[in-house]
C-alpha cells in the first residue's frame, strides 16, 4: 500500500509551497549516512549515487527534507529569472497505465484520476512556475549549508522568452540564470531543455543547433561549473546527433523527463483546465523502459565517441530494484521523483537493498 505523498495532490502548488512538505518529509527523522563518501560525481564525493529529480522539490524546505531522508543529490525544482505562476490546479493525477507507456500508446488519451495505486504512474502539469530569484537563491544557499558530507544540492533552470525578448535575449536569459545558480553556491547546474519552450513547436532538446548555441552561452558564462542538460526520449539517430554535436560542450545528460500524452477524465473530458494542457507529461513506473533505454544508449555513445560526460538516469524509479537496473545500465547517478513522493524512505530502502550501489 502506498504511503501518503510529501507533495499533496489535493492542494494547489502555492499551498504545497507554503505549507509543505507533508507526510514522511515532515516527520523530523534524519536517515544517517554510514562510512566515508565513496562515489564520484564531477569531483564531488557522494555517500550514494541517488537523488530526487527536478520536479517535486519546490523550495528549500523540500530540498532539506530530501537531504535528511538520504537522497544525496536533490535537484531543486526548475526555476526562472522572473516570477511565473503555476498552472491551475489540479497539477498531479494518477494515470491508468498498468504496464509500459509506449510512444504509440502516448498518441492516444490516457485516463487520469485522483486514486493512486501500484504500479504508480502519474501526470504532472505545473508549467515550471518560479518565485523571485532572491527567494530561490536564499533557499539554495540555506539547503547547500544544510547538506551533510557526501551530499550535493543541484538546481534546474529554464530560460524563458519573456515578452519583448529577442533571440539573443532568450539565450542570455539561459546564461544569466545559470550564473544566478552559481552565485547561490550551486556546484552542478541543470538546464531543463525537455519542457516546452515559448514559441517552439517542439521541445528545445530536439533542436540540436539551438542546444549547441544555448549550451555554449551557458558554459561561457559559468566556466568550469559542470552543466547537465535534461532531455526527453530520443530515437537512435536523434540521440546520436545530439551527443555528436554537444558531447564536448555539456558535462552530462539527464534522461528522461516525461513522455507527453493527452490526458482525460474517466468520462472522456479534458482532465486539466486550459487550452494548452490537453497533453501532459507522464512519469513514474510506465516510463521506466524509456529512461533505461536512454541510459544504455548514452553509455554506448559515450564509449563510441570516447567522451566522458556523466549519465543521470531518470524515470520510473519507484522500488529498490529499479535503482539497480539503472546502475547496471550505466547511470552514474540515479534520480527518482514519483517514487520518492509516495515513499519518503525510498533512499533508505534502496541503500539497504544495495549497500554497494
Amino acid at each position: 500500500m502506498l504511503a501518503a505523498p510529501f507533495f499533496d495532490p489535493k492542494k494547489t502548488y502555492a499551498e504545497n509551497w507554503e505549507q509543505g512538505p507533508f507526510a514522511g518529509f515532515k516527520d523530523g527523522v534524519v536517515v544517517e549516512e554510514a562510512g566515508e563518501p565513496r562515489f564520484d560525481f564531477f569531483g564531488h564525493k557522494l555517500d550514494y549515487p541517488l537523488g530526487i529529480a527536478a520536479g517535486p522539490l519546490l523550495n528549500g524546505k523540500f530540498v532539506n527534507a530530501a537531504l535528511d531522508k538520504g537522497f544525496d543529490v536533490p535537484v531543486h525544482k526548475t526555476v526562472r529569472s522572473r516570477v511565473r505562476a503555476s498552472n491551475d490546479w489540479p497539477n498531479v493525477l494518477a494515470a491508468d497505465i498498468p504496464g509500459d507507456l509506449t510512444l504509440e500508446m502516448a498518441q492516444k488519451p490516457i485516463v487520469v484520476r485522483d486514486i493512486y495505486k501500484e504500479p504508480l504512474s502519474i501526470t504532472n502539469s505545473f508549467g515550471n512556475p518560479s518565485y523571485e530569484p532572491t527567494v530561490w537563491q536564499k533557499d539554495l544557499r540555506d539547503s547547500i549549508a544544510h547538506a551533510r558530507k557526501g551530499q550535493l544540492v543541484m538546481c534546474s533552470f529554464e530560460g524563458t522568452k519573456w515578452e519583448g525578448f529577442s533571440s539573443q535575449d532568450y539565450i542570455d536569459d539561459w546564461a544569466n540564470g545559470m550564473q544566478m545558480l552559481k552565485d547561490a553556491g550551486v556546484q552542478v547546474v541543470e538546464a531543463n531543455f525537455s519542457c516546452p519552450n515559448e514559441g517552439a513547436a517542439q521541445l528545445l532538446c530536439f533542436d540540436v543547433p539551438k542546444v549547441q548555441t544555448v549550451a555554449h552561452a551557458i558554459k561561457n558564462k559559468i566556466g568550469d561549473t559542470p552543466l547537465v542538460i535534461k532531455i526527453a526520449y530520443f530515437n537512435d539517430d536523434e540521440l546520436r546527433n545530439l551527443v555528436k554535436e554537444t558531447g564536448t560542450i555539456v558535462d552530462g545528460y539527464s534522461a528522461i523527463n516525461t513522455i507527453p500524452a493527452p490526458v482525460i477524465n474517466p468520462d472522456g473530458s479534458q482532465a486539466l483546465p486550459g487550452a494548452h494542457r490537453v497533453k501532459s507529461g507522464i512519469c513514474g513506473h510506465a516510463v521506466k523502459w524509456a529512461g533505461l533505454d536512454m541510459t544504455k544508449r548514452l553509455k554506448k555513445l559515450r564509449e563510441e565517441y570516447n567522451l566522458n560526460y556523466a549519465i543521470v538516469g531518470v524515470g520510473g524509479v519507484t522500488v529498490p530494484s529499479d535503482f539497480k537496473e539503472y546502475r547496471d545500465a550505466g547511470a552514474d547517478v540515479v534520480m527518482t521523483a514519483t517514487g520518492a513522493m509516495w515513499n519518503s524512505y525510498l533512499a533508505r530502502d534502496i541503500k539497504a537493498a544495495y549497500p554497494d550501489a
